[in-house]
């Protein structure tokens, strides 16, 4: 996969928060989101998932870890859907973002290794992209969160209908306000930068998979505390502002992830397994360049 250069992700608001990229962290390892994210979708050939695809990718950690590269960035594998794999990488701006592209395009030996690795990941996909979103404070809750020991995401995809912004918006602060009586609710909200149309994207971590089993009981207080009339005024906003809804659930996958120092140090046991294929520890990263930040 070549990175540095969308995301098919619905039900009712069950959100949550998460962060890549921070300039500091808290004492009990939550971190906010990033200002900035981007997402690589790499759709795979039927049966070239899993360990082909790993071994695939091993190749662009490894590299990044040869380079002590300071930029890091996290795999999830679809667990509904189609076969697909997102890599999300996250800058504090749109111009680090920039300056991190014109690093790599600089290093000849790291462009080299990523040219060689994307032919042979390229044959093991059947499609590819790429989505920019940027982070909306206004439409998040208890945004920041301990992903080092998170283990998926659920994340939904949001179209809104055109000329209907402001029903979105009363949608969301609605929520919002319902969410906030709900002890341990947060969530993540991004919104695509380019491209057509209005799209919003919420990402709710979870640690186990025994949290969607949850999701019914945190739905119950929500409606509580939104009450009959909120919940009649929320559906008719919904149906008037929202164009289409999707929900899938990803799967953190550390053997294909270039994770951060602080994630290692939290849980070395998840970030840095044994992938039973040669190749270099992720190293501790030389002094971070401005872009990384």
């Amino acid at each position: 996969m070549k990175r540095f250069a969308g995301l098919l992700l619905g039900s009712v608001f069950l959100f949550g928060g998460f962060s890549i990229v921070a300039a500091q962290d808290s004492t009990d390892g939550a971190m906010p989101p990033p200002k900035v994210l981007v997402i690589y979708r790499e759709f795979l050939k039927p049966g070239r998932a899993g360990t082909t695809h790993e071994k695939s990718e091993r190749a662009f950690v490894e590299a990044f870890a040869k380079a002590k590269w300071p930029t890091h960035y996290i795999a999830a594998d679809s667990l509904s859907g189609k076969p697909r794999s997102l890599f999300l990488i996250g800058y504090d701006s749109f111009d680090a973002w920039e300056k991190d592209n014109k690093a790599i395009q600089k290093n000849a030996a790291l462009s080299a290794t990523f040219d060689r690795a994307s032919m042979t990941d390229g044959d093991l996909q059947s499609d590819a992209d790429a989505g920019i979103f940027k982070f909306s404070d206004e439409y998040s809750l208890r945004s920041s969160v301990d992903i080092a020991h998170m283990r998926y995401f659920e994340i939904s995809q949001y179209h809104v209908r055109p000329g209907h912004h402001k029903d979105w918006d009363d949608v969301l602060k609605l929520v919002k306000e319902a969410y906030d009586k709900v002890p341990d609710a947060h969530w993540a909200t991004y919104e695509k930068v380019f491209g057509a149309g209005s799209t919003y994207l919420i990402f709710t971590p979870l640690k186990s998979a025994s949290e969607i089993d949850q999701e019914s009981e945190r739905h119950k207080q929500f409606i509580a505390a939104m009450g009959e009339d909120g919940m009649v005024k929320l559906r008719e906003l919904e149906a008037s502002g929202i164009e289409s809804i999707q929900t899938n659930l990803f799967v953190f996958n550390p053997r294909m992830s270039y994770p951060r120092d602080e994630w290692l140090k939290a849980d070395a046991d998840f970030w840095s397994p044994k992938t039973g294929m040669s190749g270099a520890k992720h190293k501790k990263p030389a002094e971070e360049t401005p872009a990384a930040q």
